[in-house]
């Protein structure tokens, strides 16, 4: 099983720190949006859409990058890092999986520091995200749906 995920990571680096633990463990290709322009997704079985949130949604180049890159019918999943965690930071991402008809396998988001406005006066929320604990049980996740997948 081939895998790609395709990423923007900006600010602290938080969703790429996560990335980087998967990819350490686990054989996965990881794409940086900001320096990939066309991207032939065929050799790939499964690709991870990942982003840090920025106003309650996966990053707006992220999500031009799905609409028009990503082929329809594929199986993804999705990883984010986020200041506070809520399930409505996926409602855009889905809504672009389900129009191109990819199959969503799951997500997976933990902390990330964020020094977003008026977080940066008290030196941010989320201190210390990622963290190993999350690293490992972005590892977890990825392998458990990689074994469903098989």
């Amino acid at each position: 099983m081939t895998t790609a995920i395709v990423y923007y990571s900006k600010h602290h680096g938080n969703t790429k720190k996560v990335l980087d633990a998967i990819s350490e463990n686990d054989p996965v290709t990881l794409i940086d949006i900001t320096k990939a322009q066309n991207v032939d997704f065929t050799g790939y079985d499964l690709i991870g859409i990942a982003s840090g949130i920025y106003y309650g949604k996966f990053h707006s180049s992220i999500l031009q990058f799905v609409k028009n890159n990503l082929p329809c019918g594929k199986s993804v999943f999705f990883l984010f890092t986020c200041g506070a965690k809520k399930e409505s930071y996926l409602n855009s991402i889905k809504t672009i999986a389900t129009q191109k008809s990819l199959k969503i396998i799951g997500s997976f988001g933990c902390l990330g520091l964020d020094t977003f406005g008026p977080f940066q006066l008290i030196g941010g929320i989320a201190k210390g995200h990622p963290n190993q604990t999350d690293f490992d049980m972005a590892i977890q996740f990825y392998r458990t749906i990689l074994s469903k997948q098989h």
